[in-house]
């Protein structure tokens, strides 16, 4: 059985101990493996955004529901974070700077599509952007090692791919454009 509360003093107690994703990741992943008991203590998500379950300048704790094919553009979270999928799916494209651009412009790395059950693990410089591919909600645990309202962070572009500063307002009403496609569908 997943407990909200119980998940977090997890989380919580293994921040402390450890100052690095791995034993967070051990919890999130236990928590992922059993998706049904995850989607019954949250609900069926009913709507995209980003909803704060904990947070502290240790630890961010999210229920993050991603509208039907809703995309975020690359961006970073200058922490490490780990993601744990209990309804749906994203495909995650991972970036890396170009070495010597002097408008930190950034290439391809990577991807990884993370369904039902599955967790990744995102290191403290790891930038990415992220699609929910289908045509429902997705939701997953996102657990912060420090408070994600307060960093500061970055986010590229995405036609140019250059640096900018995290608009943290911007990114939040995408959530609610796609709530607005949601409901007029």
């Amino acid at each position: 059985m997943f407990e909200i509360e119980a998940f977090t003093e997890e989380c919580l107690k293994a921040r402390k101990e450890d100052d690095n994703h791995k034993a967070v990741r051990e919890i999130v992943e236990r928590a992922a493996s059993d998706p049904a008991a995850v989607l019954k203590a949250m609900g069926d998500p009913t709507r995209a955004g980003v909803f704060k379950l904990y947070n502290s300048k240790e630890l961010t704790i999210l229920n993050l529901v991603w509208g039907p094919q809703m995309t975020l553009m690359p961006h970073d979270h200058s922490m490490w974070a780990v993601i744990g999928i209990y309804t749906g799916r994203e495909d995650n494209i991972f970036w890396r700077k170009i070495k010597g651009d002097a408008n930190g412009r950034i290439e391809a790395a990577g991807a990884k599509e993370l369904s039902v059950g599955e967790t990744a693990p995102l290191g403290k410089d790891v930038i990415h952007s992220v699609t929910n591919p289908i045509p429902r909600l997705t939701a997953a645990l996102h657990v912060y090692g420090g408070d994600f309202y307060s960093a500061h962070r970055s986010e590229w572009d995405p036609e140019y791919l250059t640096e900018q500063t995290y608009d943290i307002d911007k990114n939040i009403a995408l959530f609610e454009k796609s709530n607005a496609t949601l409901n007029a569908a």
